[in-house]
């Protein structure tokens, strides 16, 4: 009687850490993944550097033998890039990572899972079928980006302490033909400029707008700092007032000649989505080109909301530069 074959390590799923960079390039290497016009470093350090998205690997004892992305964008959960390796397909190791992931997901409060395959791969299409995934009536579309710099150092994981920022720029440098957006019905709204804001209201604002964003650099300053900058005739801070209340603000920094910079914009959480947001940046824009500045700017990072670089997109800045710095935790300093 033959003997039975050694039985299979079981397969173990975890986060992606960075000494998993050298086997996950293999696999990914091996099963021909490629990313197009995006380097596989790049895929990785974005995956690493939003705090909505996560990299999961699969082990066999010491071989890495599956890997899915997934990442929620506050609206949907998303799949990418789930592979096996091609010596332990059909063993039921790709259902494991999409249920690890789909588990992710959900628990993350996402209400469906979307993920986009080739038209012409009826493999993958059956095997996302056959776990529960089915074709919708949808027209997927995309636009290519101009090609960003390399990000510096972004694939390395924060040293203790720190935390690994992703910054985004973004710029407008001619004044656009954009679609008026109205104010949402049935709210009576008013944008007031701020002539003499106090340090304390300001701080209020600050804090209300950017806690759920880890706004922290104001936090740090004096009062005395503060006054400076907001007392400043060349900074102009701008409250959207909501039903009698303050729902959020934008501050447009004129300090450097010929350009402006959307210096900080954003709601109060409990003004978020009821349509303010497109309202109040379409306000900013057209306020700030009323200086006839060489160009307006913007950044943005992945510590604030998981959609703020296409918002900020979709109101016409485009992407010019990205880097990536370690800054210390201010969590437990707030």
């Amino acid at each position: 009687m033959p003997a039975a074959p050694p039985a299979r390590p079981a397969l173990e799923i975890r986060a992606y850490r960075e000494p998993d960079r050298q086997a996950l390039f293999a696999l990914w290497r091996d099963e021909r993944i490629t990313f197009r016009n995006v380097s596989v470093e790049r895929e990785l350090s974005l995956c690493l550097g939003a705090p909505q998205a996560r990299l999961f690997v699969g082990y066999e004892g010491r071989q890495m033998v599956a890997s899915i992305m997934c990442g929620f964008d506050g609206h949907r959960g998303w799949i990418y890039h789930a592979v096996t390796h091609r010596d332990h397909r059909r063993r039921g190791l790709a259902r494991q990572m999409v249920a690890h992931a789909e588990a992710w997901l959900a628990e993350r409060g996402a209400p469906k899972i979307n993920l986009q395959i080739d038209s012409e791969n009826a493999a993958a299409q059956g095997f996302w079928e056959r776990v529960g995934f089915t074709a919708e009536p949808r027209v997927s579309m995309g636009k290519r980006l101009p090609a960003l710099p390399p990000l510096p150092g972004a694939a390395g994981a924060a040293p203790p302490g720190q935390i690994k920022v992703i910054v985004t720029y973004l710029e407008m440098t001619e004044r656009q033909r954009a679609n008026v957006v109205p104010p949402p019905a049935g709210l009576k709204l008013a944008v007031l400029r701020a002539d003499e804001i106090s340090v304390p209201f300001y701080r209020y604002l600050y804090d209300t707008v950017g806690g759920p964003w880890l706004w922290y650099e104001r936090r740090r300053m004096s009062d005395g700092e503060i006054s400076v900058i907001v007392h400043d005739p060349q900074v102009d801070v701008f409250v959207l007032y909501a039903a009698g209340e303050p729902a959020g603000y934008v501050e447009l920094d004129r300090r450097v000649n010929s350009e402006i910079e959307l210096a900080y914009f954003g709601l109060l959480p409990r003004w978020i989505g009821r349509g303010l947001g497109p309202f109040l940046l379409r306000w900013a824009i057209d306020a700030a080109w009323q200086r006839e500045p060489q160009r307006l700017w913007v950044h943005t990072c992945n510590l604030d909301h998981p959609k703020a670089i296409a918002f900020y997109q979709r109101a016409g800045f485009a992407p010019y530069k990205q880097e990536t710095k370690f800054i210390d935790d201010p969590r437990p300093l707030l």
